[in-house]
């Protein structure tokens, strides 16, 4: 995306329903949402790793990335993480107990936003992963990025920090994300066995 400056700049801070309530451009109701994944990373800590937006400093989210047509969203998850940080070294360990909606601001619905005027707004199916590798294989450089590189820096932070740190048409999702995955964020920090969330107990490596 390219209008995230713009959007920091011009949207209000207060924080959307994760149902239809954003004001939206005159036709967009007749739009479809774009079905993409979210994906929030867990070291060995329980911390998660958030990326700061190539496009707009200041701005920190964790990866995320269309579903591309008939790809299994599982497949979908370790494809743009490996697109977006370099690395699909993980294992999902759990996904969310519900799809998570946004709309897009006016501005990005018409037919010179982000989308060409294509969609309302984004259906997220989010995922958990555990992250097997080191901090040593998280690369931004764009090497396995078929665009321009989204990120500029990456840490690993407390999850709950996420919503805060979202554009702001994002922070009820991201405020949800952090509801469903919070307990595995404290299973792993505490060594303890993963809460059974959504459709986990499962594992899946790419």
């Amino acid at each position: 995306m390219r209008l995230y400056q713009q959007l920091w700049e011009r949207t209000m801070n207060k924080p959307p329903y994760v149902s239809n309530t954003m004001t939206s451009a005159p036709e967009s109701s007749n739009l479809p949402y774009r079905i993409s994944v979210g994906l929030c990373i867990f070291n060995p800590a329980g911390l998660v790793l958030i990326a700061e937006r190539r496009d707009s400093k200041g701005a920190w989210q964790m990866p995320q990335g269309g579903v591309q047509k008939g790809e299994d969203p599982c497949i979908a998850a370790f494809r743009e993480m490996k697109e977006e940080v370099g690395t699909d070294n993980a294992e999902i360990i759990a996904k969310a107990s519900e799809n998570l909606r946004y709309e897009f601001p006016d501005y990005m619905q018409y037919k010179n936003g982000v989308f060409k005027g294509k969609y309302r707004g984004q259906e997220q199916i989010w995922f958990a992963l555990r992250f097997l590798g080191t901090d040593a294989d998280i690369d931004l450089s764009g090497e396995n990025e078929p665009e321009y590189p989204e990120f500029i820096s990456w840490r690993w932070a407390p999850l709950d920090e996420a919503p805060n740190l979202i554009v702001p048409f994002k922070r009820a999702v991201y405020t949800r994300v952090v509801e469903e995955f919070a307990p595995i964020s404290q299973a792993i920090r505490r060594q303890e066995s993963l809460p059974t969330i959504g459709r986990k107990p499962f594992a899946h490596t790419p």
